[in-house]
């Protein structure tokens, strides 16, 4: 828990009661590896924090998989459309490796939501993170060769490239597994 208490700390102040907060309304999972937590259809009930482990998130694309999201440790995913709107989601989420997760339930994420100063503030910066992040995502597609989004995946997520399969990286990348070890031999270390 004092990674999650950590991650929230970097980005807003807690005081001690807000960190008992934190660990009264976050509950613990431990998931196996190549497990489904949630699936087109069902409606987004949790926001996950991954204290150990890896998570994709993607959607199934006229029959094709397309990975969006490769979520490691010390990070909090959610099919965050569906959560807010608690209307069935168009997205997938499964751990790719045995993970332990804190999960903070729609209901509870209002309770800190409605009656914290912290959380909402938090909530606001991590926004904002992450829709830089899909702005630096999108930039990057349009930017950068195939082979320079793989260079600077393996720069910036040394974990996953180590732990997550070719074709899951492929799809992340917006390649074909083909072009991706074609790419993979043309490197060297």
């Amino acid at each position: 828990m004092q990674n999650l208490i950590s991650f929230i700390e970097s980005r807003v102040s807690l005081e001690e009661k807000d960190k008992e907060i934190i660990q009264k309304y976050f509950e613990t999972s431990e998931v196996a590896a190549q497990k489904t937590l949630l699936e087109a259809g069902m409606v987004e009930q949790y926001v996950y924090f991954i204290s150990s482990g890896i998570v994709k998130g993607y959607q199934n694309i006229d029959g094709k998989m397309v990975i969006q999201h490769l979520v490691d440790k010390d990070n909090i995913f959610t099919s965050l459309d569906s959560f807010i709107s608690q209307k069935p989601t168009i997205d997938y989420y499964e751990t790719i490796t045995d993970c332990t997760l804190f999960k903070l339930s729609k209901k509870n994420f209002d309770v800190l939501q409605n009656k914290t100063k912290f959380w909402p503030l938090f909530i606001k910066k991590l926004t904002s993170e992450h829709l830089s992040c899909k702005l630096k995502r999108v930039q990057d597609f349009q930017m950068l060769t195939a082979k320079e989004r793989y260079l600077k995946f393996l720069k910036e997520q040394p974990n996953l490239a180590l732990h997550v399969s070719i074709e899951n990286i492929a799809s992340f990348l917006g390649m074909e597994p083909q072009s991706l070890s074609r790419i993979r031999k043309q490197i060297t270390f």
